[in-house]
């Protein structure tokens, strides 16, 4: 490759040859060529078609009189070929340099979502604290009348409520954000998740896993490697992964297989639970992760 891009730069540094000088067209195309090469954006792009052009030049400075209808025409295409290839190529670079700074930004404001979620469940849970030691408080001072007793129950009942759904919503948003950073990063959709009281549970499909075994597919290994960034993102509790087959050496082998993606995925080993479930997978599910909170 170095060699050819040698050969390329040598022949458009080469000067024109001296019958050029005598023909009007080939002045006319060469110096179409010699702007194209001048221009600082675009003289280094499609350099083969630009060495296509400079040859297509000299035929044409050296053809016969018969000959130069054919070569002519030939010779205004490789010119213009050379420029709408120099033109596209500064227009794709152009378009990748566009993605990347607009991949580089959205992730800048998903991280940014996941930090203010974080802060305001922090925010919720320091008032939840002190709500509890309040209403403690008031509790003790309420065993002294017990006529009041109920009342003030019924007070912390509404407030340990109110703060337990707010921190509950909090945590939910919180997740939301980590997946939306999670699937940028990783550039593949999480599993399907629904919040339980074991946890945040994720559903692996039946297509996570090839047929009757117990090694993950390329989908089932796109979707663990998902889920490991998503589970490195913010504070995330143990994990348990649970799979299921007919056979329960299978079940086995798809839990420990899974389990394994997220290791190799960044999650600690430790972190992980891993059981096989003698019971009949579904197209839906055929392994849960489960988070807990």
């Amino acid at each position: 490759m170095k060699a050819l891009a040698f050969v390329l730069a040598a022949s458009l540094l080469m000067p024109a040859p001296a019958r050029a000088a005598d023909d009007p067209d080939a002045m006319r195309l060469q110096a179409r060529l010699d702007r194209l090469q001048a221009d600082p954006a675009l003289g280094r792009l499609a350099a083969f078609e630009q060495m296509e052009a400079r040859q297509a030049i000299t035929v044409l400075a050296e053809a016969r009189r018969g000959e130069r209808p054919g070569v002519l025409y030939l010779a205004e295409r490789r010119i213009e070929i050379a420029e709408t290839a120099a033109g596209a190529e500064l227009a794709r670079r152009e378009l990748a340099t566009l993605d990347l700074q607009r991949s580089e930004l959205l992730l800048q404001a998903s991280r940014r979502e996941v930090e203010r979620a974080r802060q305001e469940a922090e925010h919720l849970r320091i008032q939840s604290q002190i709500q509890a030691e309040e209403a403690e408080r008031l509790r003790l001072a309420a065993e002294a009348e017990a006529a009041a007793r109920t009342d003030v129950e019924q007070t912390l009942s509404t407030v340990t409520g109110k703060q337990t759904a707010q921190l509950s919503a909090a945590r939910r948003k919180e997740a939301e954000l980590a997946r939306q950073e999670a699937e940028l990063v990783s550039g593949t959709k999480l599993p399907p998740s629904a919040f339980e009281s074991r946890g945040e549970v994720f559903a692996l499909p039946a297509s996570a896993y090839a047929p009757g075994k117990g090694a993950l597919s390329t989908d089932g290994k796109a979707g663990a490697g998902a889920l490991a960034t998503y589970l490195q993102i913010g504070k995330r509790g143990r994990v348990r992964v649970e799979a299921y087959d007919k056979d329960g050496k299978v079940a086995q082998a798809r839990a420990d297989a899974l389990k394994a993606a997220l290791v190799a995925g960044g999650v600690p080993a430790s972190q992980i639970q891993a059981a096989g479930k003698k019971s009949a997978a579904t197209a839906k599910k055929a392994a849960e992760v489960i988070v807990a909170q």
